[in-house]
């Protein structure tokens, strides 16, 4: 199965990053149709492009059904994707069986670096329990290997 990217989210700052006893920001997100990655770099526009050298989190994935059992665990049918601050929302990926591996989607190609462990501010952006829940499924951390657009439309199969 090819792997359907359904969001792309992009903010230019950090709403919980830094934040600790400092309390939430609210830099907005925005959902885009593409988004332009650089290699070793990162996505162009977003609050963690050249954040430093060898970058973990040059873009970040998450499962669209894991924010769907977030909703439906927590009754929040409200929910929107955007509060867990992931860049792609995708689905028909292993991302935990992508960590230490290389991997391509279109044209551009990743490194699975690590899982996007969820925080503490999960319970307050969701409902509490939520950092808990998502602990093991959070999302994957990569570094861009080979850049270029990566769009939406371009993987539904």
């Amino acid at each position: 199965m090819q792997p359907i990217i359904h969001h792309l989210f992009v903010s230019e700052g950090h709403d919980f990053y830094g934040r600790h006893g400092k309390g939430r920001k609210e830099f907005p997100i925005n959902d885009h149709d593409e988004i332009e990655l650089v290699a070793g770099k990162g996505i162009v526009g977003d609050r963690f492009f050249d954040y430093k050298e060898d970058y973990k989190g040059q873009i970040t994935f998450f499962d669209l059904a894991v924010y769907q059992a977030v909703k439906s665990e927590f009754a929040l049918p409200e929910l929107d994707v955007s509060v867990f601050r992931r860049n792609a929302v995708v689905s028909g990926m292993d991302l935990n069986g992508l960590i230490g591996e290389t991997f391509q989607i279109g044209d551009c190609e990743f490194e699975g670096t690590q899982e996007a462990k969820p925080c503490y501010w999960m319970d307050q952006a969701c409902a509490p329990g939520v950092e808990e829940f998502l602990k093991g499924r959070g999302g994957l951390r990569c570094r861009i290997l080979k850049g270029g657009i990566f769009a939406k439309q371009s993987f539904a199969s």
